[in-house]
């Protein structure tokens, strides 16, 4: 159903609804329970991260923002944006001309600095000087995510290494078998933790003579992922209460920007 009111830039286009659609739909359109167009729905979803709104600013030509939160809980809960993630990578790898599934991943973490609603989970980062929370992301070799979990910032990379690695494996169907990270994973706990999971770390290192940004092979790629992700206002910070809910928006995040490349692929440039 088309909505006559002026569109947001944020509104999903028809193509891109014609693929998000049936990850959503939980309940068949005569059940009776719905009372709010779905795709209007998913729009006022994807207003608030990418504008980074509060809940309660929902635009009052949109759904009210509680009965958007309920259902935004329900699609999490359901898993149907973590399933569109997956099935999207996979249209995207072969569309590139690759395998539906990787062989490789790259493992990266970044600090989100804490505000007052996530200020009583927040950890305190050295390296980066920051008080918040770290997000850790597996990507496949096109940037494409695998899989993330958030923790407080001083959790160090390398202890986070097996969990990144089961959810890699359990997303992937086990197809990986190599993952590039940095210097931050080094040592033989980190190589352990990966090899339970049928994956060995490569290690990529800054030259000896660095001097300025320095471009890394394979590295790039994930620091490109979080780029994309920092154009979603609502994920510049941690804007949370529950780190569940910080690693929740990410995953629709990440959908959104592969749901925007397979709708841009099925239309042409």
């Amino acid at each position: 159903m088309r909505t006559s009111r002026k569109a947001y830039p944020s509104d999903v286009w028809d193509e891109e609804w014609a693929l998000v659609a049936p990850f959503l739909t939980l309940l068949p359109a005569e059940a009776g329970q719905r009372e709010h167009c779905l795709r209007e729905v998913f729009n006022g979803l994807h207003y608030i991260v990418t504008t980074g709104a509060p809940w309660r600013w929902m635009p009052n030509d949109l759904p009210p923002w509680a009965a958007l939160y309920q259902q935004a809980q329900r699609w999490l809960a359901a898993g149907g944006f973590e399933t569109l993630a997956e099935d999207l990578r996979a249209v995207l790898r072969l569309a590139a001309g690759r395998k539906p599934q990787p062989s490789a991943a790259i493992l990266d973490s970044r600090t989100l600095r804490s505000s007052p609603e996530s200020g009583t989970r927040a950890g305190y980062d050295g390296a980066k000087r920051k008080k918040g929370s770290k997000l850790h992301l597996a990507v496949d070799t096109l940037g494409h995510l695998l899989a993330l979990h958030v923790t407080p910032a001083n959790a160090e990379d390398r202890g986070e290494v097996e969990r990144l690695a089961k959810a890699v494996q359990a997303s992937t169907g086990q197809s990986v078998d190599l993952a590039y990270v940095d210097q931050g994973y080094s040592g033989a706990r980190a190589a352990s933790a990966a090899k339970t999971h049928g994956i060995d770390l490569e290690v990529i290192k800054l030259p000896d003579a660095k001097r300025g940004f320095v471009l890394l092979p394979r590295r790039w790629v994930v620091e490109r992922s979080f780029a994309w992700a920092t154009r979603f206002r609502r994920l510049a910070k941690d804007y949370e209460r529950y780190a569940s809910t910080l690693a929740d928006l990410h995953v629709v995040a990440f959908a959104c920007i592969m749901l925007k490349q397979a709708a841009t692929l099925a239309t042409g440039p």
